[in-house]
């Protein structure tokens, strides 16, 4: 074997362990971020954390069922408003790539994606929670979805984009009009990858705090009327974390794990999807 040909030999093999060290330093803070935020408030949950109410300051025990419940029903509020209005969008980008209205809209939404979480709360604030008078849930779902539409229109972009013309074609041969070819074979041949984008912005504001301290505001009592402050995880684990008492602070680290453990739920269910979805094209 030449020189040459062993140097290079060994040049790869260098840069291959360069590159697999590293990617073991990527996740590497990972794995050190969920031991530590595990190892901290594992002890803390269980089922009476779960069910109970916070008690008051001085008091030992209670839990987070409000913040379970109002962050469950800012959720789905935020879902409400964004996933319908990100897949029309969505579809029409889709649908009229050429266009100038479609380019404009598009940069639109690069944009919107880049905003600030603080800074959408901030608009929020002006927008829903002064005009109406006060904090509330539906203006932190509100500021949730503003959030959650650059993800859902992308992908539901990106996926429809890949479905062969070949579709559209036959559903128009057979005689179906435009919206029904794309609510009855457009969207269901695509619907594996828009749920994983809709997955993928659920997870992405689970753990927004910014926005909900304009909006949401927080609440210590189990609330399910959206019109008035409401608590949520975020907001719990950032009041009680910032607070001077320990069993505050163990609060915290039990909802940090509640939260972490939700959102990589999301992100595998998100992976298996995507997964199933390029297997079918």
């Amino acid at each position: 074997m030449s020189q040459s040909v062993q140097y290079r030999i060994g040049i790869s093999r260098i840069v291959r362990v360069i590159t697999i060290v590293l990617a073991f330093a990527c996740i590497l803070p990972l794995f050190a971020i969920l031991f530590y935020i595990i190892k901290a408030g594992i002890t803390r949950v269980n089922w009476s954390f779960l069910v109970n109410v916070p008690k008051p300051v001085g008091e030992k025990g209670g839990g987070i069922a409000n913040a379970l419940l109002g962050t469950f029903l800012i959720i789905i509020v935020a879902s409400l408003i964004a996933i319908p209005v990100g897949i029309m969008c969505g579809v029409f980008l889709s649908e009229n790539r050429k266009s100038r209205l479609a380019y404009w809209s598009r940069l639109c939404v690069d944009i919107l994606q880049g905003v600030p979480s603080i800074v959408i709360g901030i608009i929020a604030y002006f927008w829903l929670v002064k005009p109406l008078g006060g904090f509330s849930a539906l203006s932190g779902s509100v500021a949730l979805a503003i959030m959650m539409l650059p993800i859902v229109i992308r992908s539901t972009e990106e996926t429809l984009k890949l479905l062969p013309d070949s579709l559209k074609e036959a559903a128009f041969a057979l005689g179906m009009p435009f919206h029904r070819v794309i609510l009855k074979v457009i969207v269901p041949c695509g619907i594996s990858g828009i749920l994983s984008g809709v997955m993928l912005s659920i997870a992405r504001v689970a753990g927004e705090t910014a926005p909900l301290l304009f909006t949401a505001f927080g609440n210590p009592y189990l609330s399910a009327n959206i019109t008035k402050p409401m608590q949520s995880l975020p907001l719990l684990i950032f009041n009680y974390a910032t607070s001077p008492y320990n069993d505050w602070h163990d609060l915290a680290w039990g909802a940090s794990v509640i939260l972490l453990v939700f959102v990589l739920l999301l992100n595998i269910s998100t992976k298996l999807i995507t997964k199933r979805w390029k297997v079918q094209l």
